[in-house]
């Protein structure tokens, strides 16, 4: 069985949660026979942070624009039993009308930002992931968000049929390890510099660092700006690779899962990381939503 994969990243974790979702679900895949073929447009960001040039049961397609790679999509399209487009992929619109052209199989569009989708969406602005006629042409919709999310998609979007595939884990690649050193702490917190996460990040970490001087606190992800409100005892890892995350989450008393805005009023969208915390028996402080 075939199947092609047009999406964001699987090459680089760095300030996205797609990256390691994918991985385990290609390794998952291959395991049942599947042969799977990922285009990934090759970026400057990412490529400064790839922490895979391969795929367990799978292949990467690198490329610098849509141009250079139609035809090749094409033939792999062609031959393909089922063709999936995500949420993000820089070249989405291209691949999907390329999907319903030349695709013989099940035609597959994959929100793994469902709740970011539809927070644009009322604010008046398309997403730039799919053309005017919205999600109607492909078969099957999968949804990051379950809920009332399923049902707006269809209504708002012209969805045919939606199925939640929520976040995940992989259990081969996140489990118990042993604690390292250098990601001791009292608290820990991975997770990408997010604007709408900011005041929970303040609550529930920041503010309790400076109360507690003697403890050690840290934190793992990108983009946080220079301006973050650090302390001496908040220390700091600017990129951790997916390998170094179960050691990471081992090695704290507590760590801390904070949610996206738009994915805390949707509900029923839990994201990766509490998957992964969890997968590595970590205790876990975290926010609430519904579902």
């Amino acid at each position: 069985m075939q199947m092609v994969i047009f999406g964001l990243t699987v090459t680089s974790s760095w300030g996205n949660g797609h990256a390691t979702l994918w991985r385990g679900l290609i390794r998952a895949l291959a395991r049942r026979g599947w042969s799977i073929t990922f285009f990934e447009r090759d970026t400057p960001y990412y490529a400064g942070t790839r922490d895979v040039d391969h795929l367990d049961g799978g292949n990467i397609v690198l490329y610098p624009d849509w141009e250079d790679i139609r035809r090749v999509a094409e033939q792999t399209i062609k031959r393909s039993d089922v063709v999936i487009v995500t949420s993000y992929c820089p070249d989405a619109v291209d691949a999907s009308r390329l999907a319903q052209q030349a695709g013989r199989g099940l035609r597959v569009f994959y929100d793994l930002d469902t709740p970011v989708t539809l927070a644009r969406i009322e604010q008046g602005e398309r997403p730039p992931y799919f053309g005017p006629e919205g999600l109607a042409d492909f078969d099957l919709v999968l949804s990051y968000t379950g809920g009332s999310a399923v049902d707006a998609l269809k209504a708002v979007l012209g969805a045919r049929h939606v199925v939640p595939l929520y976040g995940h884990v992989d259990p081969d690649q996140h489990r118990p390890a042993t604690p390292r050193a250098e990601f001791k702490a009292d608290l820990s917190y991975l997770g990408t510099y997010a604007p709408d996460r900011q005041a929970a990040v303040e609550n529930l970490l920041v503010r309790p660092a400076a109360r507690l001087a003697d403890q050690r606190f840290i934190i793992g992800g990108a983009q946080y700006p220079q301006e973050f409100p650090w302390s001496d005892n908040i220390f700091f890892v600017r990129h951790l690779p997916p390998a170094d995350h179960p050691a990471f989450f081992s090695s704290s008393r507590l760590t801390l899962n904070v949610t996206r805005e738009a994915m805390a009023q949707k509900g029923w969208c839990p994201s990766g990381r509490l998957f992964e915390a969890a997968a590595c028996g970590a205790p876990i402080v975290t926010d609430t939503w519904p579902g």
